[in-house]
């Protein structure tokens, strides 16, 4: 077996053995995705899957940021967003980027910024160039116990951005840097909750193009 893919069987087999983890040795994993450029605008959103240290309830959901509505509106401010649980279609067609398994305080910092960002709970004010999909996961990923997280130039550029994170610490993440539906292929089944609810969307389509 080549080098590289050895090193890409050892990488998924963490992570698999992290999102499999038993009750006796249970954890959440966090991973990070994102989607370019085709029928839908860029996009990056984070999944949660696992079982709490502290145990209860196994924990299966995906989340991302977004505008409520794509319009010219966009471009020039403000306008309304909303937290999103991406389809399972969608999923499969974006790309996973690096894992982290969380602590228990970590998971809680993740979900408080869930309900931060939320309609019903918190602030969902979008903003393209201040307060969009990957700003969201920035915060995810500074909660989770990343510390360079900052990348100022790279705040439209979802993929890019997860990209320099990996790049700034190799060291604590997990790369993965597979497409969803190759690594979604290789999960257990885990009859997981949604520990907060969210509108199911496809983020970011097309004008014209059909949704998933």
């Amino acid at each position: 077996m080549p080098d590289a893919a050895r090193r890409w069987v050892l990488r998924l087999a963490l992570v698999v053995t992290a999102f499999a983890a038993s009750p006796a040795h249970a954890s959440i994993t966090i991973t990070f995705w994102s989607r370019d450029f085709g029928n839908y605008f860029p996009h990056a959103f984070f999944m949660l899957r696992g079982t709490p240290d502290a145990g209860g309830a196994p924990v299966d959901a995906s989340y991302g940021f977004t505008a409520k509505s794509l319009s010219p509106a966009l471009l020039f401010g403000n306008v309304k967003g909303r937290v999103e649980r991406p389809k399972p279609g969608y999923i499969a067609g974006s790309h996973v980027r690096f894992a982290r398994t969380l602590t228990d305080a970590q998971y809680a910092a993740i979900l408080s910024l869930v309900r931060e960002w939320d309609e019903r709970t918190g602030d969902a004010t979008y903003n393209l160039g201040k307060r969009n999909c990957v700003t969201f996961v920035r915060e995810a990923a500074r909660r989770s116990g990343l510390t360079i997280v900052e990348f100022p130039k790279l705040m439209k550029k979802p993929s890019s951005y997860l990209r320099a994170v990996i790049a700034a610490q190799p060291q604590a993440v997990t790369v993965i840097d597979r497409t969803g539906k190759e690594f979604l292929a290789t999960l257990p089944p885990l009859n997981g909750a949604v520990p907060i609810d969210a509108p199911i969307s496809t983020p970011g389509t097309m004008p014209g193009k059909k949704d998933e």
